[in-house]
C-alpha cells in the first residue's frame, strides 16, 4: 500500500465555498449551511481506502460530538467512482448509515472542490474557525493500519477543542497520510 502525504495548505487560508450534493439524502449543501457555526471541518475521505476504513468509526463519533458543539461537519468524497466503484454515490449513503454519521457525506463529482482545498489523500482533514480561516490540517493521529497504536482522533480533537474554546492552535501539525486522491484520468492537479 503506497502512502501519500497532504499538502499542509497554509495556515491562514479562506475556506474555499462548494456546492455539493450529499450522498445520504440528495440535498445539496453548501460551506455555509449554518454562517454561525464555531468551526468547520472539511474532511476528504472514501469508502475503499484502508487508512480512512481504520479510522472511521472513531471520525463518526468525534464529527457527530463536534456537530452538538456547534461546529459544521463535512465529510467529502472525490474519487473517481468509475475506476473506483466502491466509492460511488450510492455506497456512500450505506457507508455513512453504518458508520452513524449524523453529518453529510459530499460526493465531489468533477473533483473542484478536492482541488480548490489541495487535497491529496483520504484522509485529509482541514479545520476552519468561525471566520472560515484554516486553523489546523493535517492528521487526525499517529495511528495507521498496522502499527498498533490505538485510533484516538487526538490531533483533530485537540484542534477542535482549542477552537471551539478560543485557545490558540500550535502551528506545529503533522501531515496527514493516506491513500491518494484518485483522480479521473487527466485531472490530476498540479500540486500532485
Amino acid at each position: 500500500m503506497v502512502a501519500t502525504n497532504s499538502t499542509m495548505l497554509a495556515l491562514g487560508s479562506q475556506a474555499p465555498d462548494f456546492s455539493l450534493k450529499n450522498a445520504v439524502d440528495d440535498t445539496i449543501v453548501t460551506l455555509d449551511s449554518n454562517a454561525r457555526a464555531k468551526a468547520v471541518v472539511v474532511a476528504f475521505v472514501c469508502n475503499h481506502c484502508p487508512y480512512v476504513i481504520h479510522l472511521r468509526e472513531r471520525f463518526a463519533e468525534i464529527g457527530n460530538d463536534a456537530l452538538a458543539k456547534g461546529a459544521l461537519v463535512y465529510a467529502i468524497s472525490s474519487n473517481d467512482v468509475e475506476n473506483y466503484p466502491a466509492d460511488s454515490p450510492e455506497k456512500m449513503k450505506m457507508e455513512a448509515a453504518t458508520a452513524g454519521d449524523r453529518f453529510p457525506y459530499l460526493y465531489d463529482e468533477s473533483q473542484e472542490v478536492a482541488k480548490a482545498y489541495q487535497a491529496a489523500c483520504t484522509p485529509d482533514f482541514f479545520l476552519f474557525d468561525a471566520n472560515r480561516l484554516l486553523v489546523y490540517r493535517g492528521q487526525f493521529d499517529d495511528s495507521r493500519p498496522g502499527n498498533d497504536l490505538a485510533v484516538t482522533g487526538k490531533d483533530l480533537q485537540a484542534a477542535l477543542d482549542a477552537v471551539l474554546s478560543g485557545t490558540p492552535l500550535t502551528e506545529d501539525q503533522k501531515p496527514s497520510l493516506g491513500c491518494n486522491v484518485k483522480w479521473k484520468p487527466g485531472n490530476a492537479p498540479d500540486y500532485f
